[in-house]
């Protein structure tokens, strides 16, 4: 587990916060002023907060900028008699977002984040100013969703081995060890910025993995894919039509070895068919920490445009 004051060298130096709205002690990150726009910051798997730090320190001199570490993961309690399902980390972030009473959100999501954000979005569409998609879906009712998932599945390297190792009951064991085996997790999934890589970034991604009992936010993830436990929120008619109305800006790493694009920008323009679309070439699925400088820049003028 993460020492809440953990600063990983100064390179993730904000003041912890934390909430027990969830039902668990839940970490999260609130920099900026507290009157300004609210950019909600929503990481996937294996990653958390830290990865926001390059936009948080760019962002928050003008937004409020709020990057939560869901359940299992970052500075975040582990329960281990809770589930870790798509719908927990939904439910998680409702719970979050109503006690902070958080309005006005951009939500910027990535990986997992975006079907958790979408899940949020679809209960609460008058809270929600912006949809900002960095490698992220945003399944939300369409009816390619079902299509897309599945050819993507069948492409993505990632998916694969999560089939592969739950049937052969080695899926818990592999993902167990992820405070050993974080590095090549995350080079299978994409990550390309190589120069990164230091004891400092390691041991960042490496330290909640601590302990096998401490994946298993990790490990629900995956095995909510591998055993179809993960529930994607159905949004109503009024839902949709209101997030539909919204700016939205998609930005996608193309080497994104797990999330492919030419599933996921499509799903991403039936709901938002007059947005702004980015691609990265060379950057992979972690493309907030593959190109920092280039999405902070396309967010903020995003922000500044809508």
């Amino acid at each position: 587990m993460i020492r809440s004051d953990d600063t990983f060298d100064g390179t993730f130096s904000y003041r912890p916060h934390f909430s027990d709205a969830p039902g668990f002690r839940m970490h999260y990150v609130d920099e900026g002023p507290r009157n300004g726009e609210i950019i909600l910051c929503l990481h996937g798997e294996p990653t958390w907060g830290y990865m926001f730090r390059r936009l948080i320190d760019s962002l928050s001199g003008t937004y409020r900028v709020i990057a939560p570490d869901h359940m299992g993961f970052g500075k975040s309690d582990t329960p281990p008699d809770r589930s870790y399902w798509l719908q927990d980390h939904i439910d998680n972030l409702e719970r979050f977002v109503l006690a902070l009473d958080l309005r006005g959100i951009t939500l910027l999501m990535h990986d997992f984040g975006g079907p958790v954000g979408m899940g949020l979005a679809a209960r609460h569409p008058e809270r929600i100013a912006r949809i900002v998609s960095a490698n992220g879906p945003t399944p939300f009712g369409q009816e390619s969703l079902a299509a897309r998932l599945a050819a993507n599945a069948r492409e993505s390297p990632w998916f694969q081995w999560i089939l592969k190792a739950h049937e052969e009951k080695r899926l818990e064991t592999v993902l167990g060890e992820l405070g050993f085996n974080i590095l090549s997790t995350l080079k299978l999934n994409g990550f390309e910025n190589h120069a990164l890589i230091d004891e400092t970034w390691l041991r960042a991604y490496a330290a909640h993995y601590a302990t096998p009992a401490n994946c298993a936010g990790a490990i629900g993830w995956a095995k909510g894919f591998a055993t179809g436990a993960h529930r994607f929120e159905t949004p109503g008619t009024a839902a949709r039509q209101a997030i539909g109305l919204k700016p939205a800006l998609a930005i996608w790493g193309l080497a994104d070895r797990t999330l492919h694009a030419q599933h996921f920008l499509p799903l991403f323009g039936e709901l938002f068919p007059q947005a702004e679309v980015h691609t990265l070439p060379g950057v992979g699925h972690y493309c907030i920490e593959d190109a920092p400088d280039t999405i902070g820049t396309l967010v903020a003028q995003f922000l500044r445009n809508t």
